[in-house]
């Protein structure tokens, strides 16, 4: 009589013969095709598991092989050693896949002959001694082939036509290596990422290119116009690092100074000077400030400090002033207000002055003039998050990690929260969030910058510029667009790419109903996301420079869930703000830790790890 474990044993062999059987594909060529390009390879130890003996349930078990019913669907053999020569050919004997990754490792010699797997939609070759010039015709037929990563390798010559006309392309990275001559026009309408950083090409960047991450063009022959059209605040923000400022009131005088030395705020000297600066002053020349405990300076006073450029923006340009006694402040001037009365602008500004929460940062104080005005805030010395998450690091150097990012994201939802309920009849509370708004202390804590601006600025010009209006309802944007901001905030925090839309001047342009959810959507990462996660390459997506993500990936995936489902086209369909700072703050930094983590909730705001009350949301937006 058999014993159960021996019986188990048989019953388990015979369910996965019967798979094969009616599955097709795995019994009769995948195991021999594996094998047959195992054969190819030098030094495959790390492969030591494809053995066709009987005694193994088949290739779904074997290193680096991925099966989908049975089928192989995708080949990830990175940081394995392999060498020799990939077989295309016998990869042509699986008729199902669609994945092939063989990142770091040492194949050399000339890209392999890869056009023959037709229905490949992900190719991964990077970190490897390929070298040589591409065929023309290297990727010709491959109409489903939606990523293309060959960075890190030898090539040589100039970009395939073939890459350029593929139908389905969205990402594609050749940085590293040794291409040249001139950067060809794509022609895919859909493209999210094209990286060509580290190589030796000349010309100009071509338009289908304009508004992708300066980043990806980094150490390319490009003319400077063209990175300036990409990137004008990164270009302002590197000038600014050995450029001073003076602030001058008076009309600009013929100098022998350079220019960027002689930074014009105001076209005329103020009418009157007074010495003060508190209470409900409205008169030309006067700051006001918005808080009654501030230590108070004069206009004269902030404009004869030292200032350094912080940047130029799509409002105008930031200052660090270093006044003589207290601390540093940030002057902001904005150009594209002058639509708005003295009255109106200050009552709002006082409105915005009396808001009070940990992850707002407070104003100080402003001044109005009909042309321009000036908005006064505290220097925060750690910098925004878009500086974190995407400035240049040196090899092996990692980014803010998975619990920073999880508690930042917090206090930014409980900042937001708070703005929508402090203007219940506001049509958008903050219409301006995005990293480079959102400030870190030195604890790493939150501070959102730039909200409750929609009703003081120029109606055109918000509408071309202001995150909100990029949402797939621009031309409606309410307060639900301010979801949607906060849902591209999670996925640019949790992938580490940032989205380029936020480059492009106009709005989203969502359009009405059908079509699939990544055509309609209004922007290239969520459109990304959507596009790995469908195809079930989820792990793909986390920023590889996110540090401490260990026994935390089933609540990255959480959250994951949630920025998508808070940049859901539909305004319908979308989260509510409520639920989605409900989930948010839900979260834990470890899968499993029942540990509470509310270091953002403060005595008192009403978003601790309590449950959330109606009160706490009188705004009530509509799910």
């Amino acid at each position: 009589m058999a014993r159960p474990r021996d019986a188990l044993r048989v019953l388990s062999l015979a369910l996965t013969v019967a798979l094969c059987f009616f599955s097709g594909p795995c019994l009769a060529g995948d195991p021999q095709a594996l094998l047959k390009f195992k054969v190819s390879l030098t030094n495959p130890s790390a492969l030591d598991s494809w053995q066709d003996n009987g005694s193994s349930p088949g290739p779904c078990s074997w290193a680096g092989v991925w099966c989908k019913d049975g089928a192989v669907i995708y080949l990830k053999l990175d940081n394995m050693g392999l060498a020799g020569t990939i077989d295309v050919d016998a990869l042509t004997e699986l008729p199902l896949l669609r994945y092939l990754s063989m990142k770091n490792n040492n194949f050399e010699g000339p890209l392999p002959k890869i056009n023959k797997l037709r229905e490949l939609k992900f190719l991964i070759l990077s970190d490897n001694k390929f070298g040589g010039e591409i065929p023309e015709d290297a990727f010709d037929g491959m109409r489903g082939l939606r990523m293309i990563y060959l960075n890190g390798n030898s090539f040589t010559g100039h970009i395939p036509r073939s890459l350029t006309t593929l139908p389905n392309l969205s990402n594609l990275s050749l940085a590293g290596n040794q291409l040249s001559g001139k950067i060809p026009d794509f022609q895919q309408t859909n493209l999210h990422m094209v990286d060509l950083a580290n190589n030796h090409f000349e010309g100009s960047i071509p338009r289908s290119l304009a508004m992708m991450n300066s980043s990806y063009f980094a150490g390319v022959g490009a003319s400077l116009l063209a990175l300036l059209v990409i990137a004008a605040v990164l270009y302002t923000r590197k000038r600014s690092k050995y450029k001073k400022a003076a602030f001058a009131l008076k009309k600009p005088q013929k100098t022998t100074r350079p220019r960027e030395m002689d930074v014009q705020l105001m076209n005329h000297p103020p009418e009157t000077k007074q010495k003060g600066g508190g209470g409900g002053g409205s008169d030309q020349g006067k700051l006001v400030f918005v808080q009654n405990d501030r230590e108070r300076f004069e206009l004269q006073d902030l404009l004869r400090a030292s200032a350094e450029v912080l940047g130029s923006g799509s409002f105008g340009s930031s200052y660090k002033a270093v006044l003589l006694s207290g601390p540093a402040v940030v002057v902001r001037r904005f150009k594209h207000m002058n639509n708005v009365g003295k009255e109106e602008f200050h009552e709002h500004m006082k409105q915005l002055g009396r808001l009070s929460h940990p992850n707002l940062l407070p104003l100080v104080a402003f001044y109005y003039r009909k042309e321009e005005k000036l908005v006064i805030s505290d220097y925060v010395e750690n910098g925004s998050l878009a500086s974190h998450l995407h400035a240049n690091r040196k090899p092996g150097e990692l980014g803010l990690d998975w619990p920073v990012r999880l508690r930042i994201l917090k206090g930014v939802a409980t900042g937001l929260a708070y703005l929508h309920r402090e203007f219940p009849n506001l049509a958008i509370p903050h219409g301006h969030l995005k990293s480079s708004n959102v400030l870190l202390n030195r604890s790493f804590e939150p501070l959102l910058t730039d909200y409750g601006l929609i009703p003081v600025v120029n109606k055109d010009h918000a509408s071309h510029y202001m995150v909100a209006y990029k949402c797939p309802e621009s031309a409606h944007a309410g307060r639900k667009s301010d979801v949607w901001s906060l849902g591209m905030l999670i996925l640019e925090v949790l992938t580490g790419k940032f989205p380029a839309s936020y480059l492009r001047k106009g709005r989203g342009g969502g359009g009405g109903g059908g079509g699939s959810r990544v055509a309609s959507r209004s922007d290239d990462l969520a459109s990304w996301v959507d596009l790995v996660v469908r195809e079930e390459w989820t792990g793909e997506v986390f920023d590889k420079d996110m540090a401490g993500t260990r026994n935390g990936e089933g609540e990255m995936l959480k959250l994951l869930k949630i920025g998508m489902s808070c940049c859901e086209w539909s305004v319908e369909r979308r989260l509510g703000l409520r639920e989605a700072v409900e989930r948010i703050l839900e979260l834990k930094e470890r899968d499993g830790d029942e540990e509470y983590y509310t270091s953002y909730a403060s005595e008192g705001d009403g978003y601790s790890s309590r449950a959330l009350t109606d009160d706490d949301f009188s705004f009530s937006v509509t799910k």
